[in-house]
């Protein structure tokens, strides 16, 4: 697993619940060091073990905190330039939903050793739409759920997401775009910053 991706967990961790929570997952964990390394490969079994330990410290369910992260990832202010990378995917939701399959490759040319999670979209018309993930482990997808959520946020759609299914090969997300132009969607400019 590649170490920004180790580094987000515990970014996540650690700016929702706290330093010294952290260091209660970290040895728990029994990671061998306080903090991950961004450009570092690590077996993925210790990403689970962190995930695993974070639940039992908190008391909550890996699904739960996963959902959380993936909502942080986009909608907390550390990562507007995730957000920024993900918006051009679309002007709308629908058409931000079938950009996913080309953002593995995209993450590939700024980082060659980033393995992202492959996405295939299938759309079942009248707006419902499946996504299957792979994934380094049983749950992992429920980020990419958490993602989609603030997305559909960020674009201003009523959306339903549920975990369709779970296995070996991956997760399966089910989509209902209930209503694209919902609300008014956050601000986005695609030269904002170039001035």
């Amino acid at each position: 697993m590649h170490g920004l991706i180790n580094r987000a967990i515990e970014r996540f961790l650690r700016d929702t619940f706290s330093g010294t929570v952290w260091q209660q997952i970290a040895t728990r964990a029994g990671l061998p060091f306080d903090s991950f390394e961004p450009l570092m490969i690590y077996d993925t079994a210790l990403t689970k073990s962190v995930v695993c330990a974070a639940a039992a410290v908190l008391d909550r369910p890996a699904d739960s905190l996963m959902e959380d992260m993936g909502t942080w990832l986009v909608s907390h202010r550390s990562g507007e330039r995730l957000r920024r990378l993900l918006r051009f995917g679309g002007v709308g939701f629908r058409d931000f939903l079938h950009s996913l399959e080309e953002l593995p490759a995209r993450a590939r040319l700024a980082l060659p050793d980033l393995k992202l999670p492959e996405m295939r979209l299938v759309d079942l018309g009248g707006a419902e739409f499946t996504l299957a993930t792979t994934a380094p482990f049983p749950g992992a997808g429920y980020v990419v759920v958490g993602l989609l959520r603030a997305m559909a946020d960020d674009y201003g759609s009523l959306v339903l997401l549920d975990m369709a299914g779970q296995g070996a090969a991956g997760d399966v997300i089910r989509i209902q775009l209930l209503d694209e132009d919902f609300a008014e969607g956050r601000r986005f400019e695609l030269a904002a910053g170039l001035t």
